[in-house]
Formats: C-alpha cells, sequence, structure tokens
C-alpha cells in the first residue's frame, strides 16, 4: 500500500462463511494473489493497491447483505480480465442512473462487489 506513514487509508472488511474458500475465489478468480494475513478466522489480501479484510462468521445473512465499492481507472481492463477468466457472477460494464460506469461480482457466499469510474466520452 501506500508508502506515507501518515496517509489514511480505508479498507473494507467482509464477512466470510469459509476463509478457505473466500481466499480460493479472490486469489484465483479475481488475482488478490498477495496474501498478507491467513488464519482460519481471519484474512487479508491484495492485488496492487487494493486490499480487503475477511472475517469469519457463522451468519449468511452477514455476506448476503454485504458490499463494497472499487471506483478507478482500471475498472474496464479489470473488467476484460474478469471476462476473458469467466468470472462467476460478473456483470456486463454499463452507465447506470447516478452517472458512474459499473460491473458488478458476487463472490460465493454473496458479498457484493461494485467496481465503477466515472464514464469515459
Amino acid at each position: 500500500m501506500s508508502g506515507d506513514p501518515d496517509r489514511i487509508e480505508v479498507l473494507p472488511v467482509l464477512p466470510s462463511l469459509d476463509i478457505a474458500e473466500t481466499l480460493a475465489f479472490y486469489r484465483d478468480e479475481l488475482g488478490f494473489a498477495q496474501i498478507v494475513h491467513h488464519t482460519p478466522d481471519y484474512l487479508i489480501v491484495r492485488r496492487d493497491e487494493m486490499e480487503l479484510h475477511f472475517w469469519r462468521t457463522d451468519d449468511a445473512r452477514l455476506p448476503e447483505k454485504t458490499s463494497i465499492y472499487l471506483r478507478g481507472g482500471g475498472i474496464a481492463a479489470l473488467h476484460a480480465e474478469y471476462r476473458a477468466k469467466g468470472v462467476r457472477h460478473l456483470t456486463d460494464m454499463q452507465v447506470r442512473p447516478w452517472n458512474m460506469e459499473e460491473f458488478y461480482i458476487h463472490d460465493p457466499h454473496g458479498n457484493l462487489l461494485r467496481f465503477g469510474r466515472v464514464p469515459q466520452r
């Protein structure tokens, strides 16, 4: 992440019903290949400047009601990569009524990943 010790970063912490299954999905399908921390109850993975944390829960309702938003200029390239890999639950990229170009992915436990950028003109 940032080399600036004074920079404040916001990092999502998502619920996971099975940390091993979460790791396999995010590493193998979404390319979060850098494993920062891995125990049966907590996982931290990175891909470039994106870092995601996961905590273990037995409550299946939690991930089904959780989402995060990842925004930036590299979203179109990510979508193309995920489309080529055949990532499960990948939506098309489209401009939403709130004027953001977005695509979505649900992870195996139901967490909604929303990827977006300002539409290219």
